[in-house]
């Protein structure tokens, strides 16, 4: 038997989902060489105010020029959701991007960080502040709602909040919806990408006829952890170290895997950020960028699945001012050291460890490169 310790959400958490927002603002440069596709991505995209005005920067002229800090936040809602029930944020990205515009610094907040979450006022509902892991900020945000009030007032909450705790105030936001983006992974038929450490499915195995089962009963234990129980009979699904091709239901059971990886939501966390530049890869791969009909698909499906907020900036200076940042100089960084950071205020949950804090200073201050020369550590290799 399997034992992981800490209790998780039995729901999937998929970080990789917020690829799409990265690609429509940050991979632009793939498509500037011809006006009517460049003209074809910014129709494609929804375009919507995210973030009020309150949250955003103030108190200066909109231009596109200068280091940007952007919001990229991620949900997973069930086809068959009430569409009014609360939907926590997956996934939590603060995107870097230097004055130069030459790279991107992506940067991961757990989301069961313990935070302090402000008192709002969304027109249905009124949270009056308190402290909780940070995915709740955006459910408060939009209790009560749904749509685009949702949205707009779960990213606002969630801004407000990473304001309040650590300072960070954005220039633009995005928000990702997985529903509709696996389609992603199948347009492009799979991705090509290194696998660093051996994983086995929980969710994936199979039996001795070939037949596709289930390879462990998940129950909660006494101490608040889940243990895993193999079924007998059944193989785990196991994706080996190395360079390979993955179809597009190996890739998306691939990244959903945490239970087995002895850093849990980390080693998670990284394969998906890893999984982000391999379908950056993909997208701007001369295989895609040369079939019309390919590159379309998975275009359409990016402005199906996601919503951007660009801050008052003309979306098409985006790509424009973004097109040197090729799938190689979107970084990611580590937080807490890649490892479980535990709060000393709510066990269970976690904190941000020194030198994390000091990362989000330096975005903060636009100085993030430099801290960087002496914490080459922080930036994961993928």
């Amino acid at each position: 038997m399997f034992v992981r310790r800490r209790r998780h959400d039995p729901r999937w958490a998929r970080t990789f989902i917020v690829s799409g927002a990265v690609m429509m603002m940050l991979a632009g440069g793939a498509f500037v060489a011809q006006d009517m596709l460049v003209g074809y991505v910014t129709g494609s995209v929804r375009q919507d105010e995210l973030i009020v005005p309150a949250a955003k920067q103030q108190g200066r002229h909109v231009t596109i020029s200068g280091a940007k800090t952007i919001l990229l936040v991620g949900t997973d809602t069930r086809p068959d959701q009430n569409p009014t029930d609360a939907v926590r944020s997956d996934s939590i990205i603060v995107v870097h991007i230097p004055a130069d515009h030459r790279s991107a610094y992506l940067i991961s907040i757990p989301r069961d960080t313990w935070v302090r979450i402000p008192p709002f006022d969304n027109g249905k509902a009124r949270y009056s502040g308190g402290h909780d892991k940070i995915n709740a900020a955006f459910a408060e945000g939009g209790l009560r709602l749904t749509g685009r009030d949702q949205r707009k007032h779960g990213v606002t909450l969630l801004a407000d909040t990473l304001r309040e705790n650590w300072g960070l105030t954005f220039d633009a936001a995005a928000i990702v919806d997985f529903a509709g983006f696996t389609k992603m992974v199948e347009v492009l038929g799979g991705v090509d990408m290194y696998v660093d450490q051996e994983t086995r499915s929980v969710h994936i195995g199979h039996n001795a006829k070939g037949e596709t089962k289930v390879p462990y009963i998940q129950r909660f234990n006494a101490s608040g952890g889940t243990d895993l129980i193999p079924v007998a009979g059944v193989t785990p699904q196991t994706y080996h170290v190395g360079w390979q091709h993955l179809e597009p239901w190996e890739a998306l059971d691939y990244v959903r895997q945490r239970d087995t990886l002895p850093n849990s939501d980390y080693d998670r966390q990284r394969h998906q950020q890893q999984f982000i530049k391999a379908l950056l890869r993909g997208i701007a791969s001369r295989d895609t960028l040369t079939d019309p009909g390919k590159l379309k698909q998975v275009l359409d499906v990016v402005g199906q699945s996601m919503t951007i907020d660009s801050g008052g900036i003309d979306l098409q200076d985006w790509i424009f001012a973004m097109k040197g940042i090729g799938s190689d100089d979107v970084l990611t960084l580590k937080t807490n050291n890649g490892t479980f950071h535990e709060s000393s205020e709510q066990p269970g949950a976690e904190a941000l460890d020194d030198t994390t804090l000091a990362l989000l200073e330096a975005v903060r201050g636009g100085t993030v490169e430099s801290f960087l020369a002496s914490h080459v550590d922080l930036v994961s290799h993928s």
